[in-house]
């Protein structure tokens, strides 16, 4: 299949300060998921869409093989992402005159993915016919269990409560946290649809400890700590 990965930053980050392009182990933020996608081999074009000159220019340095320019009207605080990826699409197939079959897209700010779970997302969903995939963790907190929610009259109740409570969170269902790390479509599901959520959207159950996305600048220390202790660190 014809492979297309994005990967979408946005300027004006408010909780870390121009976080895509701030150092991490010797990197732009951006610069790891755009090497990930490389060394992967799964892709015919990698490229990253932007509203920030600053942010293109850090990829086009990393390795990026194509530039997009976000419009803005896409690069809003309450702009969804589903349509920045559209763009870039559509962008690269009138670029290119090519038609990509699958869409890849790597989140900037979750950079402890490793290249083997976005060849086993690709894998996924191309070996089930899947419609989508998103990728998650285990969950910290469970719904049936202890996780709540506080109802019109200010009182506290279970968020999924069940027939039969339970008392070990090891009895309760299964439960995910999407972990913002890869996104997978199929080219029609993404062209048509609005949602993550599709008839056909698997799930891509990743280790705990590569949940972190980076929204703080805790969240930006403790990917720093992480990188180090799994030897990223680049002299």
């Amino acid at each position: 299949m014809i492979r297309l990965c994005t990967i979408c930053a946005r300027s004006g980050s408010k909780g870390v300060r121009n976080k895509n392009i701030r150092e991490l182990a010797g990197r732009p933020l951006i610069a790891h998921s755009i090497m990930q996608a490389k060394d992967s081999g799964l892709f015919e074009a990698v490229v990253v869409s932007s509203d920030g000159d600053d942010i293109l220019e850090a990829a086009d340095k990393w390795g990026a093989d194509h530039l997009v320019k976000r419009p803005a009207e896409l690069a809003t605080d309450q702009s969804p992402k589903i349509p920045v990826i559209r763009h870039a699409l559509l962008t690269m197939e009138e670029r290119l005159n090519r038609h990509f079959e699958v869409i890849v897209d790597l989140d900037a700010t979750a950079p402890l993915r490793r290249t083997e779970d976005i060849a086993n997302v690709v894998a996924l969903l191309e070996s089930q016919g899947a419609d989508n995939v998103i990728t998650g963790v285990p969950s910290r907190r469970s719904p049936y269990f202890n996780m709540v929610e506080i109802d019109d009259d200010g009182l506290v109740q279970l968020s999924k409560p069940l027939p039969e409570p339970i008392y070990r969170r090891q009895d309760a269902p299964k439960s995910y946290d999407m972990n913002a790390s890869i996104y997978a479509w199929r080219r029609e599901v993404l062209i048509e649809g609005s949602s993550l959520f599709n008839a056909g959207t698997l799930l891509y159950v990743m280790p705990q400890q590569l949940a972190v996305d980076i929204d703080t600048e805790l969240d930006f220390q403790l990917v720093a700590q992480l990188m180090r202790m799994r030897g990223k660190e680049i002299d």
